[in-house]
């Protein structure tokens, strides 16, 4: 709690990096719930501008490098729930 938490997620492509490369980190609360996006990347870092993660989330990865991790500041215990990573590299998935 208060300090930066740092979410990895790792990929590996059979097809070269591109342009077309999207990743999208969605969140469930612990308490369940509907997955809400919380952040999506498409050439550029595209954090979410609603929700309780707003203004919260920064890009710490680098696609060239296979690593789509994300950071979150300032989380809380009200924070808890399961952070899904969807990395998507046409064609490959």
């Amino acid at each position: 709690v208060g300090e930066q938490v740092l979410l990895k997620c790792s990929f590996k492509s059979s097809s070269p990096i591109t342009e077309s490369l999207l990743v999208d980190w969605t969140y469930r609360p612990l308490a369940g719930g509907p997955m809400e996006t919380v952040f999506h990347y498409r050439s550029i870092p595209h954090p979410t501008t609603a929700g309780k993660f707003k203004d919260r989330i920064s890009w710490v990865g680098n696609v060239a490098n296979g690593d789509a991790s994300i950071a979150i500041q300032s989380p809380a215990l009200s924070d808890n729930g399961t952070f899904i990573c969807s990395v998507k590299n046409p064609p490959d998935v």
